[in-house]
């Protein structure tokens, strides 16, 4: 590679980034996932999980700035969850911390989805970065879930089973719970039990049947009528 292209592609990275924050955030998600398994086992790995945790936070700060939601809201939540996840990461014993992070990841992460949402029906046109804007909407409301029954088990203990027994689920296996629930794939092994929780995981089942009848049909019909045009 050449002295002088080196920058150029450079900028053409920077470029392409800076069109699909979208597709940035989904990348971001799918890599914290993938990687959560390989890191979870070891104090080190815990931390560079928070730190992707981080990130992902950020860049879900980055691209509300593309949608029509209002950036400044999105802050106020998601500053206190930055926080939060550096003190869960030192003390996770600490049911309040635990509580409070999961309280403000939830809200944070359901008003993303609220501005992603709104972005995709903002107008007719379907481009790229909203493609990208369609998965990332999805993977953010379910983490939004996740961190909610996150927080369900803390106010009431017990709340999901496992077949590897009773006790608190880790928040891996919600988040495997949730993306089960709103996939409607029912795969999970974690259960909800008290009537709490499985209250919760109804109103999701719900959110991922209204997400593929409004926001995926609507693309796809958008999509669609383009080609016939």
């Amino acid at each position: 590679m050449s002295p002088t292209s080196t920058p150029r592609e450079s900028q053409h990275m920077h470029s392409v980034f800076g069109q699909h924050p979208s597709g940035v955030l989904l990348a971001a998600q799918l890599v914290a996932v993938l990687a959560y398994p390989f890191l979870d086992d070891s104090a080190p790995g815990r931390a560079l999980l928070g730190v992707l945790q981080l990130a992902v936070v950020l860049i879900a700060l980055w691209a509300v700035r593309r949608t029509p939601a209002l950036s400044w809201i999105a802050v106020i939540f998601g500053a206190p969850a930055i926080v939060f996840t550096v003190l869960e990461a030192l003390v996770p014993d600490a049911d309040w911390v635990v509580l409070v992070s999961a309280l403000l990841h939830t809200t944070f992460y359901f008003y993303i989805s609220y501005g992603m949402i709104k972005y995709l029906f903002h107008d007719d046109r379907v481009t790229r970065d909203e493609l990208y804007a369609t998965g990332a909407a999805f993977t953010v409301v379910a983490w939004g879930f996740a961190y909610l029954y996150a927080a369900a088990q803390v106010v009431w203990p017990g709340s999901f089973i496992a077949a590897s027994g009773t006790g608190e689920r880790e928040w891996f296996e919600l988040l495997y719970l949730s993306f089960s629930v709103l996939t409607s794939v029912g795969l999970s092994d974690v259960t909800p039990v008290l009537a709490h929780a499985r209250s919760l995981v109804m109103v999701e089942m719900v959110a991922g049947v209204l997400y593929v009848a409004l926001v995926v049909a609507r693309l796809v019909g958008l999509t669609v009528s383009r080609h016939v045009r």
